[in-house]
């Protein structure tokens, strides 16, 4: 099982790379909102316009569900990337699913949870890219605070950055991911998308974002 997970997250890395959903430029680095000059900009949105590519993801999404929480009743997606992918997902699971909005409406019910919820159901998370955690552990707290047990998060994409290591760590929230940083650096090498040397350069930025020491 173990070598068959890892032939998917080399997948899903080719895959992402092929369509451009992540692009790879530490010579020509992209601003974050933050104002972080960063090697990588990741848009998993368009693995949905892709439907190679979509089948991939949500095949593995189900399967990493299916190994990683079986005892799964619900899948909550993150507003907005993680609605489409937990809605196919459950409907290949066979699993009922809803989402959480980053606030509560202001308007009708007032809801922030939107779907079906019983209290005590067990609830997978369902998130397109983790970086900092901090969207997916807010979801998981909502969920919580209705009574949810949230058995942890599935994502497509993580930097493994520490600052979202340890944020999910002291939330006790466990995610398992797709893809990581370090498969899609290996196979960029191997695929020709980046030079060896620019390997080195872009796991230094996962290792502290802030300082651009990884440009030199």
């Amino acid at each position: 099982m173990l070598e068959k997970y890892m032939v998917t997250k080399q997948l899903i890395a080719k895959d992402l790379l092929s369509i451009k959903a992540v692009f790879l430029r530490p010579n020509e680095p992209f601003t974050w909102a933050s104002g972080i000059k960063s090697p990588i900009y990741c848009d998993n949105r368009l693995t949905l316009s892709d439907v190679r590519v979509r089948e991939d993801v949500e095949n593995g999404l189900a399967e990493i569900i299916r190994r990683e929480y079986p005892e799964a009743e619900v899948l909550m997606g993150t507003s907005t990337a993680g609605i489409a992918h937990a809605a196919i997902t459950a409907t290949i699971l066979g699993l009922p699913m809803g989402y959480v909005r980053s606030g509560a409406k202001d308007h009708g019910r007032g809801n922030q949870i939107e779907g079906r919820l019983e209290k005590g159901q067990k609830v997978v998370v369902v998130e397109d890219l983790i970086s900092t955690a901090g969207s997916c552990i807010e979801v998981a707290e909502v969920l919580r605070e209705a009574g949810a047990e949230v058995l942890g998060v599935v994502s497509i994409f993580t930097y493994g950055m520490q600052k979202g290591v340890d944020r999910l760590a002291a939330a006790a929230l466990k995610n398992v991911s797709l893809c990581d940083l370090d498969t899609l650096v290996d196979v960029a090498v191997e695929e020709q998308y980046i030079a060896p040397e620019d390997k080195a350069r872009l796991l230094k930025f996962r290792a502290n974002p802030s300082d651009e020491g990884w440009r030199n």
